[in-house]
């Protein structure tokens, strides 16, 4: 059984203990003593069944059973023995016909006791979350003891000395509450050291920007984003209240060519929030990455900021608000960025960026399916980007590709594929690459919304490689193109050899992909070397265990999304230093994915559940950590400045789920909190 079944079967196996022993509990009290007999071994069962799991759940980590094997067994274990040795044979007696003994508190409130205590475990799983503390097991502590003392006032006789027993609950109560307000670690060094003089001692994040010029041959290009507040209508028509960025969602497509330098002047219309703008997956340099109270202030209505750095990654990214990010992005303040190498290859290429809107999946602001004509035997590279706060399964019919790039970075010798599902984490990017067949291809998105149809062109001549160049405004009017056409419906650059009206066959018929299996990017590609050794000596190492709690979220009490117990901003910085070799563990308690995404740096997978890949090497910017699953990755400390690192759905990160990295001796003038 997988590391998440175990413990959702763990979850049932509490609630089960603790209905047990409460029922047990209940029909003695009821003088229901045969009843109380029965349900007496079935209780004992679940208990060692419960138990059981938690011996299973340690095989999978500590991480998963900590306030398991520290609290709740051993608080759920004294009270069943003391049930077992009171109340057992009493309960024995009273089924023989002594029915008023089973009512006495001897037996009554030692089975409620055990039925409290498992209670208070699953509470403490639940509420209080990872890790166990003092505090945590204090608290449930008096959890158990306030039950034991109300049920024992409701369902025993008057007696007297309950006072004493009161106040020692309460007095561990408040020291339990007391301990939950200490003052945490700020810094969290990963068994580093602090304190050495280095090259950015003092250096300001500020300080930290991109160049005034292109490298050699490459040009600038210069792009201008408005964000303000309208009213969008997607393909079908339907009209969607919506953030924008120059008054359209997706925002205007980012195109470069390796070596140009990218200037983007961002203004603010009318968002009353605040907006920036934040690079996803592409290492800028820190005082560019647009993270607001961070990096730079929020562009607030009327203001404006410039952001300039180099394009020296090739592949697929995209940019989106970082304040009030949750919010923003899901109204659309988002688009792509897309750099080609100075070699590119000609052909049909399509950026596809998903989106939600209101319960809509959309593709560009297609509600609808796109239609594209292409050649038969046009080399094809689509574009996948996941703009949601969840993932997205993409499956591709009626041609074999290959997944050639994830997260903008090139796989070794990827092999084609065909009738499998591809499940892109938020945040993420796949390029797929094909070679148009002579029928067509469809694209679906999560096995139901059909996103793409491309359809052979009916050619009467041969397929001009230059192509003629020509402004386009709409996807469907491309028939052919040599560079990269925007699904959005916004301009770019498309070269045709004529008409795109004349017929051509369709696509087919919608295939059933539901049943196809997932693809697994750790076991796809051909092995390589890394581009660094993760075997030589680690110099940070840090764990992230992912959970839900209650926790302090900017100065509120939150059901929260917790990393190693606490929220945003009280999770402790990661302090690195420039060089290190540095080594993440992200493990996932919780019961929802979490897509992790480190700003400013590719990390290196090293294993998922303890399994290191066996296909290529895999450099990732955001890594979907399912339930119950462990991640470790590395990464090198080559990109100075201060980084978030935090769950892509935004929704978590907004709900205390996030975190800083720091470069030691970088500093930041701003207030250090997040806008969201």
């Amino acid at each position: 059984m997988t590391t998440s079944g175990l413990l959702a079967l763990d979850l049932l196996a509490s609630a089960l203990t603790t209905l047990a022993w409460l029922g047990t509990g209940a029909a003695a009290a009821f003088r229901r003593p045969k009843v109380a007999l029965a349900l007496f071994p079935v209780a004992v069962l679940v208990t060692l069944a419960r138990v059981a799991c938690v011996i299973a759940l340690a095989r999978a980590g500590w991480w998963f059973v900590q306030e398991k094997v520290i609290v709740a067994v051993p608080l759920l274990g004294l009270t069943v023995l003391v049930a077992a040795v009171l109340a057992g044979p009493r309960l024995v007696e009273a089924a023989r016909g002594r029915g008023v003994m089973a009512a006495r508190p001897i037996v009554v409130m030692p089975l409620l006791g055990a039925g409290f205590a498992a209670a208070a475990g699953l509470v403490h799983t639940l509420l209080l979350g990872y890790p166990a503390t003092w505090s945590t097991g204090l608290l449930t502590v008096a959890l158990f003891g306030v039950a034991l003392l109300v049920s024992w006032r409701v369902v025993c006789p008057p007696v007297r000395g309950l006072r004493p027993g009161a106040s020692a609950i309460l007095a561990v109560a408040l020291l339990g509450t007391g301990l939950a307000f200490a003052p945490v670690e700020a810094t969290d060094l990963g068994g580093g050291v602090s304190g050495e003089r280095h090259e950015h001692q003092g250096q300001a994040v500020t300080a930290l920007r991109g160049p005034n010029a292109p490298a050699e041959g490459g040009r600038v290009r210069r792009f201008m984003l408005t964000a303000r507040t309208s009213t969008i209508a997607l393909s079908s028509g339907k009209q969607v209240a919506a953030w924008t960025f120059n008054g359209q969602v997706p925002g205007p497509a980012i195109t470069a060519t390796e070596g140009d330098l990218i200037e983007v002047r961002l203004r603010n219309a009318d968002i009353e929030s605040g907006v920036t703008l934040h690079w996803h997956g592409y290492d800028v340099p820190s005082g560019e990455d647009g993270v607001p109270g961070l990096t730079q202030d929020a562009v607030l209505p009327g203001e404006e900021f410039v952001y300039r750095f180099l394009a020296n990654q090739v592949g697929t990214f995209w940019y989106h608000t970082h304040e009030v990010s949750d919010l923003g992005v899901r109204m659309g303040l988002y688009g792509t960025l897309v750099v080609h190498s100075r070699n590119r290859a000609e052909g049909l290429d399509l950026t596809l960026p998903v989106h939600t809107f209101s319960g809509t999946t959309v593709l560009g602001n297609h509600d609808q399916p796109i239609q594209q004509r292409a050649y038969p035997g046009m080399p094809t590279r689509l574009r996948l980007v996941n703009t949601d706060n969840t993932p997205h399964r993409f499956t591709l019919s009626g041609t074999p590709y290959r997944l050639v790039a994830i997260d903008g970075n090139d796989l070794n010798e990827p092999g084609e594929v065909s009738k499998v599902g591809l499940r892109l984490p938020a945040g993420g990017r796949y390029d797929l690459a094909f070679t148009m067949p002579a029928t067509g291809v469809r694209l679906l998105v999560d096995d139901r919304t059909e996103g793409l149809k491309l359809v052979p062109a009916a050619t009467t001549g041969a397929l001009d490689p230059a192509g003629t160049t020509g402004s386009v405004e709409t996807i469907e009017n491309v028939r052919t193109t040599t560079g990269t056409t925007d699904a959005a419906g916004t301009t770019g650059t498309a070269g045709s050899t004529g008409s795109a009206t004349a017929a051509s066959p369709t696509a087919g018929p919608v295939e059933n992909t539901a049943s196809w299996p997932e693809l697994d990017p750790l076991a796809y590609g051909e092995p390589a070397a890394p581009p660094f050794d993760a075997n030589e000596q680690v110099k940070r190492r840090f764990t992230l265990v992912l959970d839900q709690g209650l926790a302090m979220v900017d100065g509120r009490p939150m059901y929260a999304h917790t990393v190693n117990g606490q929220a945003f901003p009280n999770v402790p910085t990661q302090i690195v230093t420039e060089g290190d070799l540095v080594r993440i563990t992200v493990v996932n308690r919780g019961r929802e994915t979490h897509p992790w995404h480190l700003h400013g740096h590719r990390v290196l997978v090293l294993s998922r559940d303890g399994r290191a890949p066996t296909g290529a090497p895999l450099l990732l910017d955001t890594f979907d950590v399912r339930p119950g699953e462990v991640w470790e990755v590395a990464f090198r400390a080559t990109n100075p400045g201060l980084w978030m690192n935090h769950c892509h759905n935004l929704s978590h990160a907004d709900m205390g789920m996030a975190l800083h990295l720091s470069y030691e001796g970088v500093t930041t003038p701003f207030h250090g909190a997040h806008g969201g």
